[in-house]
């Protein structure tokens, strides 16, 4: 039989989230012809990763996705779970790309004479350029430790996790305090749940502050549109844990310390598991330290900015703690505690085990410039700080999306002048 062409798509986009309709609609705009593949379907993590109860953590005016700013009621509040979708539902809808759904890209590998070979769930394709809009949070972290866990003990997720009366009854552990883990640990004990919480290192900041949200102040202050490259920590933010904060209930801080009071139970980093075991590190006055050093100091932030520029605004304050540790427990036996369900809050890890392009740093994060590889033709878009702090959220991703849309159209337009002129010779 003879030999059949692979189907050719000048630009393939791998990932059919937010980030790859925006690229999409970029592209689009153009007049780039591209296809957009998702293993699943669009937005899937949205509906899947999400439990009942979450929210936006920055006000909806943030949602600036290309072509379909938030255009609701409540531009100061927080969408909640069943909302953002319906926002994405529309987006999507406005966007039409063209898009297959339940495609898996299982391999890219550069070709020699150029472009990109792409072997799918659905057959092979060739591409001249290939967007990776896929993200960087893919495979669950759960350390081994877990493995040595009893039988009896339910281990989920923060992806995995939906509301308190799916779980088991009896008391909870969890495990990381970034955003997830504080807002789910919230969840638990607004619904009664006694809460064991293991608390890591991330940050936290307050919600509204000297009159407004703190968010706003940052915008002001130009926060949001530093690029990577004059951050005082450059790439090493993209490593960085995020703020713990809420939009729950119209927005309010999130406060482990008061937690404490009404009866959680804070412990430092897990360290070790033996059966129904659990030993934990001395960090835990040292987290709550840090944490509310940084929540002073982004006010303190905010504070000059509003002298510098004689706003007129309620008057300044500092956080003090309301609640210390006696000590740092040690150890927790699960069984004793009442534990029966332990959450994991420690994020993911990036899987790009199908790309076979040398274009990895030693961790196993892609290195980049705004998303522009050194692999002639390959770019990322979505990734946490790819470009700025938005740059993995509703309020970034339209810039970097047009920037590489820009990147595409440039160097497709080279290519075909190249051929033009190899015709004319």
């Amino acid at each position: 039989m003879p030999n059949r062409a692979k189907p050719h798509v000048p630009v393939a986009v791998i990932g059919g989230g937010q980030a790859g309709l925006s690229m999409s609609y970029f592209l689009k705009q153009a007049g780039i012809d591209h296809a957009v593949f998702e293993r699943r379907t669009a937005m899937h993590a949205w509906a899947s990763q999400r439990w009942d109860s979450f929210c936006l953590v920055t006000p909806n005016w943030q949602c600036q996705l290309p072509g379909l700013p938030y255009d609701g009621a409540d531009p100061h509040g927080f969408m909640k779970r069943d909302e953002i979708l319906a926002y994405l539902a529309r987006f999507k809808a406005a966007v039409d790309a063209p898009l297959h759904e339940g495609v898996a890209v299982e391999r890219v590998t550069p070709r020699e004479a150029g472009g990109y070979c792409l072997t799918t769930s659905a057959g092979d394709y060739s591409a001249g350029q290939v967007v990776v809009a896929a993200g960087g949070y893919q495979t669950p972290i759960i350390p081994r430790a877990a493995e040595r866990l009893p039988p009896g003990i339910t281990q989920v997720h923060s992806e995995q996790f939906r509301n308190a009366d799916a779980l088991p009854p009896g008391a909870v552990l969890v495990v990381g305090s970034g955003q997830s883990g504080a807002q789910i640990a919230e969840d638990l004990h607004l619904a009664g749940r006694q809460v064991h919480l293991a608390v890591g290192d991330a940050p936290r900041c307050a919600r509204f502050y000297r009159g407004r949200d703190v968010v706003a102040w940052l915008a002001d202050m130009g926060y949001y549109d530093m690029p990577v490259t004059a951050h005082p920590l450059r790439e090493g933010v993209r490593d960085n844990t995020n703020h713990y904060v809420t939009g729950r209930d119209g927005g309010r801080d999130i406060d482990l310390r008061r937690f404490a009071l009404e009866g959680m139970r804070l412990y430092g980093l897990l360290d070790d598991i033996d059966g129904t075991r659990v030993s934990f590190r001395p960090t835990l006055a040292a987290a709550l330290d840090q944490a509310d050093k940084t929540y002073n100091g982004i006010n303190a932030a905010i504070d000059k900015y509003i002298a510098d520029n004689a706003i007129a605004a309620p008057p300044a304050s500092v956080y003090e703690p309301v609640w210390q540790p006696g000590g740092e427990p040690a150890t927790l036996d699960l069984a004793a505690a009442g534990i029966t369900t332990i959450i994991w809050c420690i994020g993911f890890m990036p899987d790009f085990r199908w790309l076979d392009a040398p274009v990895f740093n030693g961790q196993g994060h892609p290195k980049h410039v705004r998303g522009v590889t050194a692999q002639d033709g390959l770019y990322f878009l979505g990734l946490p700080w790819l470009h700025t702090w938005g740059s993995g959220r509703f309020s970034g991703i339209a810039r970097d999306a047009e920037h590489l849309a820009r990147r595409i159209e440039a160097r497709a337009g080279q290519a075909g002048g190249a051929r033009a002129l190899r015709l004319a010779v």
